[in-house]
């Protein structure tokens, strides 16, 4: 089985596909399903091609399915959010949402709180590609947002942030 940091394109296509989902399952967030789909694509000639594989997973799943991926991502500096995975803590971490003054926390906390009662998911941001304030101008921004906007939005950002740790993954520069 697969179980070291990072890979090279040519591994991961001839790797098993238990051995490509075990590689590939964490680089979209509690989603192993859409490595194991997009498996079934390989060979793949670029890791481009592949990160497209990854998202075309995640674009032709059900609504329902679609909505059940999202709602599965935490919150940003979110306390009871559930389980983060290690590169969501580290992501969030890279920015500081992991040391907040009470003031920041109870900002996020209000933010957090309005956007899931708007949209019924979490506030999704590739936090690397932001700054903390950029991430709260963005948060307060999109809770303007018309649901389907704000769906596709959500989508637009996990691509970003699975591009960057499949970028990690394989030991490409982000």
């Amino acid at each position: 089985m697969m179980t070291k940091a990072s890979y090279s394109l040519s591994e991961l296509n001839v790797a098993t596909p238990a051995d490509f989902v075990a590689a590939l399952g964490d680089v979209l967030e509690h989603a192993p399903w859409a490595a194991a789909t997009a498996a079934a694509s390989r060979p793949f000639a670029s890791v481009e091609a592949l990160h497209h594989a990854l998202m075309q997973a995640v674009h032709d799943a059900s609504h329902e399915k679609k909505l059940a991926f999202i709602r599965g991502h935490p919150e940003l500096a979110g306390k009871t959010s559930g389980p983060m995975t290690d590169a969501s803590t580290a992501e969030q971490g890279s920015r500081g949402l992991d040391r907040l003054s009470e003031q920041e926390f109870a900002r996020f906390a209000r933010l957090n709180q309005a956007y899931r009662a708007r949209f019924g998911f979490p506030f999704i941001i590739c936090v690397r590609r932001h700054t903390r304030d950029d991430i709260l101008r963005e948060f307060e921004r999109r809770l303007g947002n018309d649901a389907p906007t704000e769906l596709a939005t959500a989508l637009v950002e996990i691509s970003h942030i699975a591009r960057l740790r499949l970028a990690a993954k394989l030991g490409e520069p982000a």
